[in-house]
């Protein structure tokens, strides 16, 4: 066993299984017995103690003390051969604020073909309370109880951080108030993993190390925070301090800075409309027996007479985002989308609607997609779609436009200002622009040596179709939110808890918590859902406690999925107005603000509260469906209509 004492932290190491612990402020944080560090081949799972070589050494530096751990010599084994390996783990207290830090350096690699490396370990965190609980940056944000009844199942998109399934690259744990923050420093070619079976008692959580372009390639790092008397608030604030010293953070009122317009979009009811809908009959969608069943278009005169009758009854703040104008239909032939829908009015159809927009105050934007890049597009070229390291490229039919694969971002930003200068010549004046799936979807990688890209280069390609728009006073939104785009995105699509993307009366993975707005809520305008699904869910509540705009109308482009589920309650046009209303007050007041804190007021989450830097505090009680907003000695209470 070694051991090393610094800044408060004490750090252990068993040569013979090679398990790290760790102990501060009195708690002991070990990693789980049944845990084996492993890295895995094509072929199989290899575990580190296989290698011939291993050697162990304290180093002390200027920045703290550690061990570091030499493995190498790893012997052929039929197909999972891996010669010429050799790497290094660093695991080290830093003198300045007692943080470990876990590092994992390839040193050789060759052509050894690992895929990923599932180090450090997951906690040993089995102990059947509730007070003991796992936090995830699942969608807005989940908290699961060791107790939980209902097993966590897999992640989205494979756990791939940059992604939904962790729009913040951590997760922490807490025991009986004692926790920590575990940090993914380069989250681009990274996956977290979690596994909590239905009852619990015990919940793991763990990091997956990811190859870039066939190899691992570069030093990888995981920074933990060890915490006394926390809870998921101390963390969430752990971590934007985090992303302020790392420069991430960016502000909506520095972001107003660059695009005034972010400041009329603040307080605005969001109203979500289509023009033309198509199915490709080679699309996962399409019905052979009914091959029209989705087709549509509505001409964009519908949807100015639409905004002018809004302008009539009274709507002051409004923003339109605007799905399937292009010609081929939403989900169609992108990039290649322009012109506006002719059957719909074309040109002046679109120009007609954006000066309408205006004429009353509103504000326009526009779906686009610059990552779906559809084989039947007018300039398709497959030798522009992300090349594999096999030497294929994906393929899928899963959208409505059908056979796609997905368009190297190198090419993005191009696209991006070839479109928006054509519209822009063609005086469609835009103030807002959706570029689609960005912030939710993985990163892609690309081995083509004409446009070589890693899932770090496609971020930064996709950051620069975001900044593109911000140049041109266009404030720039995407699916939902990524930690990567906080520097640039103004807006999204929607930022929902986990149990909003799912059918109402699916069983809930854990308690909601807004653990992304804890952090961000002051950078980005999130969106909420404002559906009464039925006698026991009111998404309205959540809306209010986040602090976020309201849906006056959201159109789901696919019913059934995205969170696009029929309600059980209606309401009538000034009923949805009223409730937009209330949650618009409240948006235009504290969007800038800090949220400051949430409390679980009972402990399965039925009743909640928040807190705003500028003193606003919302409660809500999910069961009576009441809310309360209070600020200072001034008190709004109601139930929602």
């Amino acid at each position: 066993m070694i051991q090393i004492t610094l800044a408060g932290t004490e750090l252990r190491f068993d040569e013979a299984n090679l398990h790290v612990s760790m102990t501060r402020n009195g708690t002991d944080w070990s990693w789980d017995l049944d845990y084996i560090p492993v890295f895995n081949t094509a072929q199989k799972e290899i575990p580190f103690r296989d290698a011939a070589s291993i050697s162990h050494e304290v180093r002390q530096t200027g920045l703290g003390k550690g061990i570091l751990s030499r493995y190498e010599g790893f012997a052929a084994d039929g197909d999972a051969s891996v010669p010429g390996l050799s790497f290094c783990t660093y695991v080290w207290i830093e003198g300045s604020t007692g943080d470990v830090f876990f590092e994992w350096i390839p040193l050789q690699e060759e052509e050894t073909g690992i895929q990923s490396v599932t180090w450090p370990g997951p906690m040993a965190f089995r102990e059947g309370r509730e007070d003991w609980y796992t936090l995830l940056n699942y969608h807005q944000g989940l908290l699961i109880p060791n107790t939980w009844e209902t097993e966590l199942g897999k992640l989205p998109f494979g756990g791939s951080l940059c992604s939904a399934a962790s729009y913040m690259p951590w997760f922490g744990q807490v025991k009986a108030g004692e926790g920590y923050i575990a940090i993914c420093e380069q989250p681009w070619d990274s996956a977290f993993y979690a596994e909590h079976p239905a009852g619990g008692p015990y919940t793991k959580a763990g990091v997956r190390w990811g190859a870039s372009l066939g190899k691992m390639r570069y030093r990888r790092v995981m920074r933990y925070t060890l915490l006394s008397g926390c809870d998921y608030n101390d963390i969430c604030k752990v971590y934007r301090y985090y992303v302020k010293e790392k420069g991430l953070f960016c502000s909506l009122k520095e972001k107003a800075a660059k695009a005034p317009g972010v400041d009329r979009l603040i307080g605005s009811l969001f109203l979500h409309r289509g023009i033309k809908n198509h199915v490709c009959p080679e699309s996962s969608m399409y019905d052979a027996e009914h091959p029209g069943k989705y087709d549509r278009v509505v001409p964009f005169r519908t949807r100015t007479e639409e905004i002018k009758a809004l302008r009539a009854q009274g709507f002051e703040k409004l923003y339109l985002h605007l799905d399937g104008w292009g010609d081929p239909g939403y989900d169609n032939q992108h990039p290649d989308y322009l012109p506006p829908c002719e059957e719909a009015g074309g040109w002046d159809g679109m120009k007609e609607l954006a000066d309408t927009l205006h004429d009353c105050g509103y504000l326009f934007g526009i779906h686009d997609q610059y990552r779906d890049y559809y084989f039947d597009g007018k300039t398709f070229d497959a030798s522009f779609g992300c090349l594999q390291t096999d030497g294929t490229i994906p393929e899928h039919a899963n959208w409505a436009g059908g056979h796609q694969t997905y368009l190297c971002a190198t090419q993005a930003p191009y696209y991006v200002k070839r479109n928006f200068r054509q519209l822009a010549e063609h005086d469609i004046s835009l103030d807002c622009a959706y570029l689609d799936v960005f912030t939710c979807n993985e990163p892609d990688e690309c081995a083509n040596p004409m446009h070589y890209m890693s899932r770090r280069d496609c971020l930064d390609f996709r950051g620069q179709c975001f900044e593109y728009l911000l140049s041109q006073g266009i404030l720039p939104s995407s699916e939902e939110v990524s930690d990567w785009s906080m520097k640039s995105l103004v807006f999204c699509h929607y930022a929902p808890y986990q149990f909003q993307m799912c059918k109402p009366g699916t069983p809930r993975k854990g308690i909601p918590v807004p653990l992304f707005n804890l952090v961000y809520h002051d950078c980005v305008i999130i969106p909420w859902m404002m559906e009464k699904m039925d006698a026991h869910n009111d998404y309205m509540l959540y809306a209010l406690l986040n602090g976020g705009a309201p849906y006056l109308i959201r159109d789901g482009a696919y019913p059934g999925i995205d969170g696009s589920f029929q309600p059980e309650f209606t309401f009538t046009e000034q009923e949805a107005y009223d409730r937009c209303r209330v949650v618009a007050d409240l948006h235009e007041r504290i969007a800038a603000c800090e949220m400051v804190s949430h409390k679980l007021l009972a402990p399965d989450g039925s009743k909640q509260e928040t807190v705003f830097s500028d003193g606003t505090r919302v409660r809500v009680d999910l069961d009576a469906l009441s809310y309360e907003i209070c600020k200072g000695d001034a008190a709004n209470h109601a139930a929602p209509q």
